[in-house]
Parts: structure tokens; C-alpha cells; sequence
């Protein structure tokens, strides 16, 4: 009972502080455009050295794991790369990179926001007639809802060529066979799709990882930021995946 008490008072604190940051008038609009490029520019140039490395060693395990299976005088080998296309495009690039890049801009707007409240400058904004929750949070969501989804898109992009380095320099198939099975059966549906995964990851990392900082309270400091940190992170890949089933049940 107090477990689900507790989960209700969260949930309810979470949408008020949605509320708050979202359905308001900017103080200054100038500000805040200033800091929605400044973190669009972090989460989006900052990121693109982890999320090319992921992307080709995702792209490429899925071909070498594909080719494996599909080992059989009966299967063409253009399947590898169709079906490649289709795994990174439906699971890989939106989700596991979504999860990854909770840890790297989720726990970033955690700490920010967190460093911010336990040295009493969010109290300070605030004496100062500034809404505090929309000038900090709606900035870094509305950011997150620009970076993410290009990240993914680029990850998809990534990871298929990947996946041809990988399959043509093991010698599984020719670049010209992969390219043609890149062709076969593509659904402009499964883009939408995983974008539509990109969208919905991005406000659940920014606006769970911005609830934690906020919602600091007492202590020292560097203990409490740790652990909002921790659970900012922690929540957003647990949200992901619960969404990832969601969206596929609907959508699929």
C-alpha cells in the first residue's frame, strides 16, 4: 500500500511539474531559444561520436547474427540485408540507442538541474518572479524532441552500412547483393515508425531525467545529485522499454 502510494504521489508530481513548465508564458523568449540551442547542440553534436560507434557494431553483430541463421541453399542471400534493414529500423536504432542515450543526456539533465537546486539557484530564479520548471525543462524537452530523432535516423543510416562493411569484407555476401536486398520489400511505414518510437523515447528521457533534478531535496549535495542521477536513468530505460511494447502493439 505504501509502494503504491507512493507511485500515485509520483506520478501526480510528475504531470503537475509537466503542467507547470509547459503551460506557461516564457519570461523571455530570447533566453530560452538561447538555451533550447545550447542544449540541442549537446545533445546533438556532443552524442554523434557514441552514437557512430554503436550504430556500426550493431549494424554489423545484426548481419554477421542474420547470416548465421539464414545458412541455407534455400534462403536468397538478399534476405540478410533485408531483414537487417528491418531490425535496425524497427528495434535496434529507436530503442537500444534511446537507451544508451538516456545514460548520456538523461543523466547529464539530471545532474544540470540537480546541481541547481541543492545550491539554491532554482530558489533564486524563482525569488526573482522566473518560472524555474518552464525555463529549465521546456527548453531541454523541446530540444530532446530536435536531437533525438535525427540521432536515430543517422544511427539507421550507420548501422546499415555497418552492416554492408561487415558483409562484404567477411565475404557473407557482395556489396551488390546487400544493396539489392536493401530494395526488397521496404515499407516507408517502418520509418514513421521508428520515428515515432524516436519522439515518444525523447520526452520520457527529458522530462523523467528533468523530474529527478528537480525534485531534489536537502542533503549535501553530490550524494543527492548521485542518486537523482541514478534514478533518472534508471526509470527512462525502464519507461523505454515499456513503451517500445506499447508502440508495438498499437502500431504493428
Amino acid at each position: 500500500m505504501k509502494v503504491l502510494k507512493s507511485f500515485i504521489k509520483t506520478i501526480g508530481d510528475y504531470l503537475l511539474l509537466l503542467k507547470t513548465a509547459f503551460f506557461s508564458k516564457p519570461e523571455n523568449f530570447k533566453l530560452y531559444l538561447k538555451e533550447f540551442f545550447d542544449q540541442a547542440a549537446f545533445m546533438g553534436i556532443n552524442t554523434i561520436p557514441i552514437v557512430l560507434v554503436v550504430s556500426i557494431f550493431l549494424g554489423a553483430v545484426t548481419v554477421v547474427q542474420i547470416a548465421y541463421q539464414l545458412v541455407s541453399p534455400l534462403v536468397p542471400l538478399t534476405s540478410i540485408s533485408q531483414v537487417a534493414r528491418d531490425i535496425i529500423l524497427l528495434e535496434l536504432s529507436p530503442t537500444i540507442l534511446s537507451i544508451i542515450l538516456a545514460g548520456v543526456i538523461g543523466s547529464k539533465i539530471a545532474s544540470e538541474i540537480g546541481n541547481m537546486r541543492v545550491s539554491e539557484q532554482i530558489d533564486a530564479l524563482e525569488i526573482m518572479g522566473v518560472n524555474s520548471a518552464s525555463y529549465l525543462i521546456t527548453p531541454k524537452v523541446l530540444a530532446s524532441l530536435f536531437a533525438i530523432p535525427i540521432l536515430v535516423i543517422f544511427s539507421i543510416i550507420v548501422g546499415i552500412i555497418g552492416g554492408r562493411i561487415a558483409a562484404t569484407m567477411s565475404g557473407i555476401v557482395s556489396g551488390d547483393i546487400y544493396d539489392m536486398g536493401l530494395q526488397i520489400g521496404f515499407k516507408m511505414f517502418n520509418v514513421w515508425y521508428a520515428l515515432t518510437k524516436a519522439f515518444t523515447f525523447a520526452f520520457i528521457i527529458s522530462t523523467a531525467s528533468a523530474y529527478y533534478g528537480y525534485k531534489i531535496q536537502g542533503g549535501s549535495g553530490s550524494l543527492e545529485i548521485g542518486e537523482a542521477t541514478t534514478r533518472a536513468v534508471v526509470t527512462s530505460a525502464i519507461l523505454i522499454l515499456i513503451a517500445d511494447y506499447v508502440i508495438a502493439t498499437v502500431l504493428l
